[in-house]
C-alpha cells in the first residue's frame, strides 16, 4: 500500500509540476502514469522537438523541459509508479481514496489530481492478424529495458523519432538492427536521421525501404518476420520486432470514475479550482474541460498550483491562507536541503 497526500494520475508537464506546487505548500505526491517513464507524450513522442510557447525560455526541447522539471520537484520526493495503468477509484470516506493499478497495485491519497494529458495513451499497432499472439514474447511497442536487447536481432518499423533514436541506441549493443519504414523519407530529428544515414553507410544497420512488416512467426516466441517490398515477400530472421508507430491518446478507465464528461475531456470548475464533480478528485492539463479552455502547457501549470492551494484549504480547513512567493520564503524540501535567495543585510558603509 503506498500512502501519500496527492495522488497524481499522469506524468505529463503538468503533473510534474504539480509535485512542486504541493511540496510548497508541505504537501507530499506520488504520480502514476502508464508509461515506463515520465514526461507523457514529451518524452514518448517528440523529446527532441523545440517549444516555443514555455515562459521564460525562448525554445526549449521537449525532453529538456522534462529533465529541468524534474530537477525542479526532485527534492520534494516524489514517489511513481511507472508502467502501470490507474484502474479503479474508491472514495474510501471523506478526504481518502484509493487508486488501484491494473497490476493490482494500491494506493491510498487525501486527494486525487488527475494530469493524464490526452488521456492514457495505448500503442499503434500494425496491422497483423496474429500480432498479439506475440505482445510481450517477441513483439513489444515500449523499450523499456533496453539492456534486454543486447545481442539481439532487432527489427525496429517505423519512420519518426522514436524509430530512429532507438535504432541509434540499440545498434550500439544488439547484434543486428533492422530498421524498416515504408517510405523513403524520414520524420525526425534532422540529426537522427543523420547518424541513421551514417550507420547505413558504415553497415552497422541495415535499412530496408519503402517496406512494410506484413506477417510474424514463431511458435513460443517470435522467430521471423516477413516484409512486402516492391511486391515481393521477404522473410528476416529476428529475436524481436518493435513497431514504434507512435500513441493513441484514450481516457481510458477514467471514463467510468463516474466524472462528468465532455468531448472525451474531464469538466471541472475553472471559476475556482479545477475540481471536478467528485469532490477531491481534480483535473489539470490537456484532460480536463471548460470555457475558453486552452490546451497548453503554460494553462497546466496554472492550474495545477490553485488546485494545490484548493487541496491545501480542503485539508487544512482551520488554518489562514498565506500566499508564500519562493524570492522571499525560498524552497525547504522533504529531502532537508534548502534554496534561498541571499538575505539581506544591515550594514554602516563608513
Amino acid at each position: 500500500m503506498i500512502e501519500t497526500d496527492i495522488l497524481i494520475i499522469g506524468a505529463g508537464p503538468a503533473g510534474l509540476f504539480t509535485v512542486f506546487e504541493a511540496g510548497l505548500l508541505k504537501m507530499r505526491c506520488h504520480i502514476i502514469d502508464a508509461l515506463p517513464q515520465m514526461g507523457g507524450q514529451l518524452s514518448e513522442l517528440y523529446p527532441k522537438k523545440p517549444i516555443f510557447d514555455i515562459p521564460g525560455f525562448p525554445s526549449v526541447l521537449a525532453g529538456e523541459l522534462i529533465d529541468n522539471l524534474y530537477e525542479q520537484i526532485k527534492q520534494f520526493e516524489p514517489g511513481f509508479t511507472f508502467n502501470e495503468t490507474a484502474i479503479h477509484l474508491l472514495k474510501l470516506e471523506e478526504n481518502l481514496f484509493e487508486v488501484i493499478t491494473d497490476k493490482g497495485t494500491k494506493h491510498r491519497a487525501k486527494a486525487v489530481i488527475i494530469a493524464g494529458g490526452l488521456g492514457s495513451f495505448e500503442p499503434k499497432k500494425p496491422p497483423i492478424e496474429n500480432i498479439s499472439d506475440f505482445e510481450e514474447r517477441g513483439v513489444s511497442y515500449f523499450i523499456k529495458r533496453p539492456e534486454d536487447y543486447t545481442g539481439k536481432h532487432i527489427v525496429i518499423a517505423g519512420g519518426g523519432d522514436s524509430a530512429l533514436d532507438w535504432t541509434i541506441h540499440l545498434a550500439e549493443i544488439a547484434s543486428s538492427v533492422t530498421l524498416i519504414h515504408r517510405r523513403n523519407e524520414f520524420r525526425g530529428a534532422l540529426d537522427s536521421v543523420e547518424k541513421v544515414k551514417k550507420l547505413k553507410q558504415d553497415g552497422k544497420i541495415n535499412l530496408i525501404t519503402p517496406a512494410e512488416v506484413v506477417a510474424v512467426e514463431g511458435e513460443n516466441h517470435l522467430t521471423k518476420i516477413f516484409i512486402e517490398k516492391e511486391g515481393t515477400i521477404q522473410a528476416i530472421e529476428t529475436d524481436y520486432f518493435i513497431p514504434l508507430f507512435g500513441l493513441v491518446p484514450k481516457l481510458g478507465p477514467l471514463a467510468d470514475w463516474g466524472l462528468e464528461l465532455e468531448k472525451n475531456a474531464i469538466k471541472v470548475d475553472n471559476s475556482t479550482d479545477f475540481q471536478t464533480n467528485i469532490p477531491g478528485v481534480y483535473a489539470v492539463g490537456d484532460i480536463n474541460t471548460y470555457p475558453y479552455k486552452m490546451k497548453l502547457i503554460l494553462c497546466g501549470f496554472h492550474e495545477a498550483a490553485i488546485a494545490c492551494q484548493s487541496i491545501y484549504q480542503r485539508l487544512n480547513p482551520n488554518k489562514k491562507f498565506v500566499l508564500k512567493y519562493t524570492t522571499v520564503s525560498g524552497i525547504e524540501g522533504f529531502d532537508g536541503t534548502k534554496k534561498q535567495a541571499e538575505k539581506q543585510v544591515v550594514a554602516t558603509i563608513d
